[in-house]
């Protein structure tokens, strides 16, 4: 297994990173959206929509 972040070897103390600063990044990701999943809401839909029309400049997150 390799680490997600750098593909480098994991270590036991931090799997499945290889290093505390890896695991870090990961959080920190996490953290800032970067993992989120679009959602299948309807109300999130309508909410985006509105939103769209208000601003049409706006880009969705």
């Amino acid at each position: 297994m390799s680490c997600p972040i750098c593909e480098g070897e994991t270590a036991e103390k931090y799997r499945p990173f290889c290093s505390g600063r890896c695991a870090d990044v990961d959080l920190s990701k996490w953290f800032s959206g970067a993992y989120a999943t679009p959602s299948q809401d309807p109300d999130d839909l309508e909410k985006l929509v509105e939103a769209l029309e208000k601003d049409p400049d706006q880009k969705p997150h």
